[in-house]
């Protein structure tokens, strides 16, 4: 027998729980479903790692461009949405933008897959 719901083991489905950070979530999965962009995270997440001390480490867009062997233009692309999404932040300095890991935004996201 069923209940209301059609459900034949009789639990009501679990309704779906939007968090108020839920769009941001969003995009960082959607930035995260590309795998250029999880390398380019990578080669960023790397670069902060081995930089230690007090000040977080940047990498330069030439830099990315030359590990991954990508014309610029498409680095730009990828990594617009990767500071899109809040997973890294992007500063300006002269003709170059340097590049920062946002770890509390990764935090985030894998708190989100944790709880799963």
């Amino acid at each position: 027998m069923s209940d209301t719901n059609g459900c034949a083991c009789g639990s009501a489905p679990v309704p779906a729980h939007e968090a108020p950070d839920a769009p941001e979530l969003d995009a960082a999965f959607k930035a995260l479903a590309s795998v250029p962009r999880r390398e380019l995270l990578r080669i960023v997440a790397a670069s902060t790692s081995m930089a230690g001390g007090c000040c977080p480490a940047e990498v330069c867009a030439c830099t990315l461009s030359d590990a991954l062997g990508l014309a610029p233009s498409t680095i730009s692309h990828h990594m617009s949405a990767l500071v899109g999404a809040g997973l890294v932040t992007a500063t300006k300095r002269g003709l170059w933008v340097y590049y920062r890991l946002e770890r509390e935004a990764l935090a985030r996201v894998a708190g989100e897959l944790t709880a799963l």
